[in-house]
């Protein structure tokens, strides 16, 4: 039986479960009257002024439930945008074009490698550890991490290329800029099929709007794929319900020999 296009996606966007910890209260979460919490309540700030970006994040999937269709930017990173808007170099067009009627049967996530710059558009939570020099993020999706270094180091021009990158950062006012290169070409930017080489170079901007919205822009920039770069956005929301919990992908894994072209 060939698998379809959207039973595949209903095994990589099914609802995250989150551990729970007993008798735990959250005290530095701004409350209303009500006692419930007041998301809209003003970005905490560090000792240094500059706005803690700490706390568990998650892209909620707006779509329905048990619908088996993924979540909007895990399916497809360039929704908000016009084809015209992200110009793919022939040989990514036609890619691309192919891991579409192949139903993105090769996708990587399907055989359990890292995720790469795609991780954030998971709907499973990620925390997110800001410190003076450097920012750590961990991603219960495949329990894999980030090191942001924001002590003034450099991006070096001769690393191993790898899943995740290297990434530094730095300050433009309240908004935390990170640029992340040395990625491997293994990895897609969407269950699409969005490619990518190891000449990407992302850009984010991590702006917290208030104490429970995040706005995060990406900007792909990878001229061997593309003919310029392109950007989008996406907004996280804080997660209070509970914490990160390990998640494995080869653990009892019974989808992969499914997976075939049509």
């Amino acid at each position: 039986m060939k698998i379809t296009y959207w039973l595949l996606a209903g095994m990589l966007s099914a609802a995250p479960l989150f551990a729970q910890w007993e008798n735990v209260k959250h005290t530095n979460i701004p409350r209303r009257a009500d006692g419930k919490p007041n998301l809209s309540a003003a970005v905490p700030r560090g000792p240094d002024g500059k706005p803690d970006l700490s706390g568990m994040w998650w892209m909620p999937n707006p779509g329905p439930a048990n619908t088996g269709v993924p979540p909007k930017y895990l399916n497809n990173i360039a929704a908000d945008l016009k084809p015209e808007e992200v110009p793919m170099q022939p040989w990514a067009a036609e890619l691309f074009k192919k891991r579409s009627a192949e139903f993105s049967k090769d996708f990587p996530y399907t055989r359990c490698l890292p995720s790469g710059p795609m991780i954030s558009s998971f709907p499973a939570p990620w925390k997110l550890i800001q410190t003076p020099g450097l920012v750590v993020i961990l991603y219960e999706n495949s329990t894999i991490y980030r090191q942001i270094f924001t002590d003034g180091r450099i991006l070096s021009k001769d690393t191993d290329p790898t899943f995740m990158g290297y990434s530094v950062g730095h300050w433009e006012g309240d908004t935390l800029v990170v640029e992340t290169t040395g990625y491997n070409d293994k990895t897609w930017l969407d269950f699409s099929g969005h490619p990518h080489t190891d000449a990407l170079r992302m850009t984010e901007r991590f702006h917290r709007r208030d104490f429970g919205h995040l706005e995060v822009q990406f900007t792909f920039d990878d001229l061997k794929a593309y003919t310029k770069p392109w950007t989008v956005t996406v907004n996280p929301q804080l997660y209070l319900e509970g914490d990160l919990l390990e998640s494995i992908c080869t653990e009892n894994e019974k989808d992969l020999h499914r997976v075939i072209a049509k």
